[in-house]
């Protein structure tokens, strides 16, 4: 790669940061950009729209997600770097496949977790199971975000840069008392073997090792979610407690919920 767009990457990653993006978002922009000026290994003030755009049609993606950050990371270096706005680049985003969220039983996954006898990893399971937490967000908790008096849990700049409070019910309290006891974990409530932060891919490894070998953490969320609606939680709160944008987001865990598909009339 060139001086000009090792600058170029700098200046992107610059106004990524002003703008506080993630860490994620921020990573994600700057490889696709990187992959993006190397094809044409000339300087980013001299690729015209028209050869942004036929790069963009070209690209082999390997999933509707990827093309949508590729287009977004193209998108934000001509306008936020070179300046150049792309009112002439015809690119038409994919429409996103509207999928359900695979679910695990609630029940099953409590029974699963409630075998464990690691109590770090105990705990790291049944805080997304419980709390519908997503896994960065369980990586990032500290002892400061929890309150015992009033039984609240709250996500310090979750998705979305926001911050939410959720309820931490005393069974939960009990466990991680007890796990803090053994482990004596200083500042963020999970450390790693040798960082003060425990890593996603451990985190990973562990529901692969105590759920099954095709689960994520993420099915824990979603069981959660399914879990709550079934037992009478009302949408808006549960909205809320996990951090979505608005209620429709929350409304795909009606399409699972067995109390849902309960009001379903059989002619036999």
């Amino acid at each position: 790669m060139n001086k000009k767009s090792k600058s170029t990457l700098e200046k992107l990653e610059k106004k990524l940061r002003f703008r506080n993006y993630s860490e994620q978002t921020i990573k994600t922009y700057l490889s696709y950009s990187e992959k993006f000026l190397i094809s044409f290994n000339k300087d980013v003030y001299h690729i015209s729209v028209k050869e942004a755009e036929n790069y963009l049609e070209s690209y082999p993606y390997t999933s509707i997600s990827q093309q949508n950050q590729i287009i977004s990371s193209v998108k934000f270096l001509y306008i936020n770097v070179v300046g150049r706005k792309l009112n002439t680049l015809n690119i038409v985003r994919p429409r996103k496949e509207k999928k359900l969220p695979k679910i695990i039983d609630a029940e099953l996954l409590a029974e699963k977790i409630n075998k464990i006898n690691n109590l770090k990893h105990k705990a790291i399971l049944s805080l997304g199971l419980s709390c519908g937490l997503r896994i960065s967000e369980v990586i990032n908790l500290k002892w400061e975000h929890l309150d015992r008096k009033r039984n609240t849990l709250t996500v310090i700049n979750g998705k979305g840069r926001k911050d939410r409070t959720t309820i931490l019910n005393d069974n939960m309290i009990d466990l991680l008392t007890e796990y803090w006891k053994q482990y004596k974990p200083k500042d963020y409530v999970f450390n790693g073997q040798f960082k003060n932060k425990y890593s996603q891919s451990s985190i990973q490894r562990i529901v692969k090792k105590h759920i099954h070998q095709k689960a994520s953490f993420h099915f824990l969320r979603h069981s959660f979610a399914t879990y709550a609606l079934d037992n009478g939680t009302e949408l808006a709160p549960l909205s809320k407690s996990m951090g979505h944008q608005n209620t429709k987001t929350t409304e795909i865990y009606y399409h699972v919920s067995n109390n849902s598909l309960k009001t379903i009339r059989q002619a036999i």
